[in-house]
């Protein structure tokens, strides 16, 4: 059996893919480390150096001023052409004041505020982003515990604290709590900044902000008191709720709308291409979900899987495949790679992911040649992804080495990289063999914390800590930026891998016709595991939490002057109020 299992392609794909951001963590941590021995080695030569410079004597100490005084030497502008007039006689020099390229990203400097966004439209974003970080330090806490009953089931009695109330709260708040605030605070920032025009309504935004903000709130305590939708996964809100969404989102699908009809640019940046699309498809999702016309027998069950992974992939990755294409080049301070590129893995996204909903089915008493469309179709997926991946890697081309002293490069690596991985493994998951060891086991689970955390969460990540320096003029503790990024990355491979591995020997169980029983007993431990990577990523979130804190803090920060250029500016403000005249 093991021999057929690795014999599989299916399952060799899927260990090839994750081991991608394995080894991108591993290439990070060996450059870090790397950069740290350098960093010692520079230090112990300026050591050398300066005790040199002690050592000097009088008579080097003046060879070095006469030395010093030659370098500064500049030979005057008219040493060769003389006080004869400039002239262009034969034509040489042409348009050298005009600029022909547009020029759409702005140009890098996170250490002072965004001149070009009003306050309004700032502090819209800012609390936008400030809420998505509340709603996901809430949903891991409920995450958190729910992996601490899988190792500790009787933890407590209470019903509104049992695992099938508090599993929804925890996905749906991760849905359209996090991910959702986040995203739409980001566009709010995006489409006004592509279209070199302001918001089209700041009190619109407003409202979508108040809308979203009720249904999830309203939603989580409904979900805790044992009112569901019972409709399927992801979708247990009432419908009361989803409607406030749903008006917010259309809310803001007119404000953006209205915003780009006054763009002064000609064309349609792509990331507005995506941002529209994926606003668009979020409300066709949940009109497909929650209507009851077609939620009947096996139309349940269709509607079911179109509504989760249209969800996934046509709403949280669509809008933050259009973030990346705006937030990469301007934190690389260049232009995305290819153009043409972006709006090929837009098309082919929106005709193959549209399809692939039934392929959670596979085996079912769905028809099965609308399985085979939804294999086919995630075979097909392959083409926006490998295209998506190839321009983000590419853009990087040429600035690789910034990954070494930047603290918010390596978020967006590790986004693209489980973005290429995360995505092809649920192409492989949809192959016929490896989806009937893996389907109805943890691995499921696996893959969509490889995908919602690993893509989607990370690049969210990756946009905040680019954009809230840029409109607070305050930026993170490097430092605990670092452990943030180390803890979540470590965690989530943790958790996935011990997952899939234990799910795949769950599954052979479950073919080879073992007891039930028998399959809990053997995902003791890597529910354990599970428990201890989702751990790390839970503190990791506390940390984000509290970076995000100093970003937007407007308590001012005491430096202690210690550098002489620090001391000498010290001491000139002391100057200044030393003796201030009163009457």
């Amino acid at each position: 059996m093991n021999n057929s299992l690795f014999g599989e392609s299916g399952v060799q794909l899927t260990l090839l893919l994750i081991l991608i951001p394995i080894l991108a963590g591993l290439v990070i941590a060996v450059i870090r480390t790397y950069g740290t021995y350098k960093d010692l080695q520079i230090r112990r030569e300026l050591q050398d150096i300066h005790n040199k410079i002690k050592e000097l004597t009088p008579e080097e100490v003046e060879q070095y001023k006469r030395r010093e005084k030659e370098l500064e030497y500049r030979i005057p502008e008219n040493e060769l052409s003389g006080n004869l007039p400039v002239m262009d006689q034969k034509g040489i020099i042409t348009n050298i004041n005009t600029v022909e390229e547009i020029r759409a990203i702005p140009h890098k400097n996170s250490e002072v505020k965004d001149a070009v966004v009003t306050p309004q439209l700032g502090k819209l974003v800012l609390y936008f982003l400030g809420f998505s970080v509340l709603w996901l330090i809430i949903a891991t806490t409920v995450g958190e515990y729910l992996g601490i009953k899988f190792v500790a089931p009787d933890a407590d009695h209470v019903s509104w604290l049992s695992f099938g109330r508090l599993r929804p709260v925890h996905t749906n708040m991760v849905f359209w709590g996090w991910a959702s605030f986040a995203m739409v605070g980001f566009a709010y920032y995006v489409i006004p900044r592509v279209s070199n025009v302001d918001l089209f309504s700041i009190k619109l935004g407003w409202a979508t902000f108040y809308l979203m903000n009720a249904a999830v709130l309203l939603g989580t305590i409904s979900l805790m008191a044992g009112i569901n939708n019972a409709g399927g996964e992801y979708r247990e809100y009432i419908w009361p709720f989803m409607t406030l969404f749903a008006l917010g989102i259309g809310i803001l699908l007119y404000n953006l709308l209205m915003t780009i009809a006054r763009r002064t640019t000609q064309e349609i940046y792509v990331s507005n291409w995506y941002i529209v699309a994926a606003v668009i498809y979020v409300i066709v999702i949940l009109l497909v979900g929650y209507l009851p016309f077609w939620q009947h027998g096996l139309g349940e069950t269709i509607v079911q899987g179109y509504y989760m992974h249209q969800g996934v992939g046509m709403w949280f990755m669509f809008l933050n495949l259009g973030l990346m294409y705006y937030f990469l080049p301007l934190q690389l301070n260049k232009p995305i790679y290819s153009y043409s590129l972006g709006i090929l893995a837009f098309w082919t996204q929106i005709l193959f992911y549209t399809l692939i909903g039934s392929h959670h089915f596979i085996f079912s008493a769905i028809p099965w040649w609308m399985q085979t469309v939804a294999i086919v179709a995630s075979v097909g997926m392959v083409i926006p992804v490998v295209a998506g991946t190839t321009n983000f890697l590419l853009t990087f081309n040429g600035s690789w080495y910034k990954l070494k002293n930047s603290y918010t490069l390596p978020f967006y690596l590790i986004g693209i990289l489980f973005y290429f991985s995360g995505s092809l493994q649920g192409t492989v998951e949809a192959f016929r063999f490896t989806n009937l060891i893996w389907h109805f086991t943890d691995f499921t689970v696996a893959h969509s914390h490889m995908t919602m955390y690993g893509i989607i969460t990370f690049m969210l990540w990756a946009f905040t800590y680019t954009l809230v320096p840029r409109l607070t003029g305050k930026e993170p503790p490097k430092f605990w930026v670092g452990i943030h990024f180390w803890l979540a990355l470590v965690g989530v491979l943790i958790y996935i891998t011990s997952l899939m591995i234990g799910s795949t020997e769950k599954g052979l169980l479950w073919m080879a016709k073992k007891p039930f029983i028998e399959s809990v007993v053997i995902m003791a431990p890597y529910w354990l595991w599970r428990a201890v990577g989702g751990t790390m990523m839970w503190i990791s979130h506390l940390i984000f939490a509290y970076n995000f804190y100093k970003m937007v803090s407007k308590k001012p920060e005491i430096v202690i002057p210690r550098t002489p250029k620090e001391i000498l500016k010290a001491k000139k403000q002391l100057q200044n109020t030393e003796f201030i005249p009163t009457k």
